[in-house]
């Protein structure tokens, strides 16, 4: 037996098919008592017997695994809907609308039988997860007229046919299809390929047809309640659809009539009825657009809209109904807005996208930020996509700002660093404290979180370095053209626009990145991690209040919500660069997601040390010395040392080997090491190991050559060194190896921002274009093409014109930024 669990409010049996209110272990308690995971699993053995546990043989065994890893949903108070994203994690009771446009085909002759296949798996899948799970569907009429079309062909005689000759058979009109007639034929057919799709995942399903009258008369709506929690009981997946073959053409003034009472005209209606009736948690309306735009969908200003407030109705600005149905957005928002009311929250989203279709369901149950969320509770804040446009329309004035102005904010935010550490230090505590009670960072992390008075003093000193090299940035004339007389061309450094710095366990990356961001005139979105809240809090405050020098507060911004990671990787239409600082498992996460967005750094640092058979045994062990053991979480540090051949069973190797002992670093052998050794350490699972603790591995190579080959295999690019006293050695490798940074005779640890003299660093890049190696100031920056004519036009140039190209260079050393000299 397995651990003992409380499952509080209800036992709720899903993996056999049974829901019960009552708890089975005997001991008559009601539904609100507390009982054992023990006990109900002694009362499943009982029911061995049951015909349903005898179809499902696993069930037993599933339900324990999903008991004990704490995996099954439990029924939550109805009453009150999600005021969040994120909560949609906890639903129960969910039901699925999907729309016309969703289930036929873009002919509306037939079904899309690929996509509602995708949606058959995700609704077995959540199913199976122990939720339960309803369908309202459409298609019956697209379905029916496909059967009936084929139908009218076929029941043409060969006669009429051969005397109606072949063109004419072509050109024959199809009659009208009356559209109750189509229900009627297609209801059954588009039953039966439900049935066919759920039965692939073991999952048993039944139709349900009802008409508004139904919800009229209290006996049949309490007869289909009923029905309804049956169904669910048995773990039956209900899928309900109006019964399009006797049902009469909706009311034109029929309409939402109040909290109690709703007019099934379609099926956006019907969902909403039904979701309130059998107090769902969730409805998802999937329809063929995003979700909820402010104006119609494909009009210039149209946004979509994340979230969506009952008080914001007057707002939007609706569109025409879609290709198919008899709804529209405005149905949808109304009867949205109606199953709110009802307690039911809801996702209006797109169900035809090929990209997403695969996972709409599940990743809207998952809290992702996909289609529109319905929400009574309104963020005390802006959203992130507000703070977002703020961000771009403050970051273009700091832009325009003269560059001793932005210098005088970078000087102010130093100043403030010093001046507040009291403040600071006593935020950081905080995180400290609370971090270390929770006890789920790593020392390594540990310590990325941690401030002190020096580290503040440093950073201070490192935002007065930008403040110096902002002079002369944005602006900057890189080349200047005389394209022909009068007409000059300019290519000048302007800001990339707005920047999504990602960063955990580092609040001391925050001051760095603004001034940077600041110095480059870049507007700047800030996400860090919970574990630094109060730090990065304070430290965002100390920024803006630098900003407000100049009137520029709004131009960073800090996103405190809810906002998932991958949520914020798709505004690709409102940020122009991510710049992830944290491990490598999070840089790798973020270019996985940012689809649409440029990401600048590095995923792994891996970074090699060889020291050739010319090297300077003192030299050796320092730079080794220091590249592991300074600072071994950083990303500059040392992960593999490659030893040549000749140092082997050599004091300089016994020495190497004694530094790193009595440093503490565990040594993990690479496979040719270890075929030289008798007794060797712990062989290497992977070259490519970035251990980012004291952990090295050792390796073996024959010769320069060798090491450059073996950093091209397992190194990623980042940051390399050479050891030897041979020039020509070293140039070779310098050559050769085309890592971000490469080294002579110096540490590993000098690729930083900082040590460059850059004054300080976004991070670290190792791709192939735009900014490499530590990124500080210019690589925030990009350029654009300033042509200064006086009416020329490219016909002036042609054979008949009176005009010819000079393309003359002109000297640019002695232009300042913005400025422009005289002919």
């Amino acid at each position: 037996m397995f651990t003992c669990r409380p499952l509080v409010l209800e036992i709720e049996i899903q993996t056999h098919g049974l829901y019960n209110n009552f708890c089975h272990c005997g001991c008559d308690t009601d539904k609100s008592t507390a009982c054992c995971t023990d006990q109900v699993t002694m009362y499943l053995q009982r029911m061995l017997s049951c015909s349903l546990l005898l179809a499902r043989p696993n069930a037993l065994q599933t339900f324990r695994r999903a008991a004990s890893q704490g995996k099954m949903p439990l029924a939550r108070a109805h009453g009150k809907s999600f005021a969040h994203r994120s909560e949609l994690r906890q639903a129960k009771r969910i039901v699925v609308k999907l729309g016309s446009a969703v289930v036929t085909r873009g002919d509306e002759c037939g079904l899309a039988l690929g996509r509602l296949a995708s949606i058959v798996e995700q609704v077995a899948v959540l199913q199976n997860q122990g939720r339960e799970m309803m369908i309202v569907t459409s298609g019956a009429v697209a379905f029916g007229k496909q059967r009936l079309r084929h139908e009218i062909l076929l029941s043409q005689s060969v006669r009429q046919a051969l005397h109606s000759g072949q063109n004419q058979l072509k050109d024959m009109a199809m009659p009208v299809l009356e559209a109750r007639a189509c229900a009627a034929a297609g209801q059954s057919g588009l039953m039966a390929l439900y049935e066919a799709m759920f039965t692939q995942y073991s999952t048993c399903t039944a139709q349900i047809l009802v008409t508004n009258l139904d919800f009229h008369d209290d006996q049949k709506r309490r007869n289909l309640n009923s029905t309804l929690h049956e169904l669910l009981r048995m773990n039956i997946v209900p899928i309900i659809n109006t019964n399009d073959a006797v049902v009469p053409p909706p009311e034109p003034n029929s309409d939402l009539q109040g909290v109690n009472v709703i007019s099934i005209k379609d099926n956006d209606s019907l969902a909403a009825r039904l979701a309130v009736e059998m107090r769902a948690d969730l409805l998802i309306a999937l329809s063929d657009v995003e979700g909820l735009y402010d104006s119609p969908p494909g009009s210039d200003d149209a946004k979509l809209l994340d979230t969506f407030y009952p008080g914001d109705q007057h707002s939007i600005t609706y569109g025409t109904k879609s290709r198919v149905g008899i709804g529209g957005m405005e149905a949808k928002v109304k009867a949205a807005l109606w199953a709110l009311q009802g307690g039911t929250s809801v996702v209006i989203a797109n169900g035809t996208h090929p990209k997403v279709t695969g996972h709409v369901i599940t990743d809207i149950v998952e809290g992702k930020k996909l289609g529109t969320f319905f929400s009574e509770v309104k963020p005390a804040g802006p959203t992130v996509e507000q703070q977002t446009e703020m961000a771009r329309s403050a970051g273009r004035t700091l832009a325009s700002l003269e560059p001793e102005q932005r210098s005088d904010i970078i000087c102010a935010l130093a100043d403030l660093l010093t001046e507040r550490k009291d403040e600071i230090l006593s935020a950081n505590k905080k995180d400290m404290e609370h971090a270390v009670s929770i006890g789920r960072l790593s020392p390594a992390l540990l310590k990325r979180l941690s401030l002190s008075s020096s580290k503040l003093n440093s950073l201070s000193i490192g935002l007065r370095q930008i403040a110096v090299s902002s002079q002369d940035s944005v602006g900057r004339v890189l080349r200047r053209t005389r394209v022909a007389n009068n007409l000059e061309l300019e290519q000048i450094t302007v800001p990339i626009g707005v920047l999504l710095v990602i960063f955990e366990s580092r609040p001391d990356c925050l001051p760095q990145v603004s001034a940077l961001a600041i110095a480059s005139g870049n507007a700047l979105l800030l996400k860090g991690g919970k574990e630094a809240a109060n730090t990065n809090r304070i430290l965002h405050e100390l920024a803006q209040e630098a900003l407000s020098l100049h009137g520029v507060k709004d131009a960073i911004q800090l996103v405190s919500t809810r906002e998932e990671v991958e949520d914020l990787c798709r505004l690709e239409k409102m940020i122009d660069l991510i710049i992830p600082r944290g491990s490598s498992q999070l840089v790798r996460d973020i270019q996985r997601a940012a689809k649409g967005i440029p990401v600048l750094g590095h995923s792994e640092g891996i970074c090699h040390v060889y020291v050739d058979h010319e090297a300077s045994i003192d030299k050796a062990i320092k730079i080794i010395r220091d590249s592991k053991c300074d600072y071994p979480a950083a990303c500059n540090a040392m992960e593999t040392l490659l030893v040549h051949r000749d140092l082997l069973r050599t004091p300089v190797f016994d020495q190497i080997i004694d530094m790193l002992r009595t440093e503490h670093v565990k040594i993990h052998a690479g496979p040719k090491f270890a075929s030289y050794l008798t007794f060797s350490p712990s062989e290497v699972k992977s070259l490519r190991t970035e251990y980012g603790d004291l952990e090295c591995c050792i390796e073996v190579v024959d010769s320069m050559q060798e090491a450059v080959d073996h950093i091209h295999k397992y190194g990623s690019s980042h940051t390399d060194v050479i050891v030897t006293e041979n020039e020509d050695t070293a140039e070779q490798f310098l050559q050769q190896l085309d890592s971000a940074c490469v080294f002579w005779n110096a540490s590993s640890r000098f690729a930083d921002g900082y040590r460059f003299g850059l004054g300080a660093e976004v991070g670290i890049s190792t791709a192939r274009i735009h900014a490499r190696g530590p990124v500080g100031l210019e690589g925030l920056l990009t350029t654009k093409w300033v042509l200064r004519g006086d009416g020329h036009t490219a016909a002036d140039f042609s054979e008949q014109g009176s005009m010819t190209y000079l393309h003359e260079n002109i000297p640019v050393a002695q232009l300042l930024p913005g400025r422009r000299t005289t002919n």
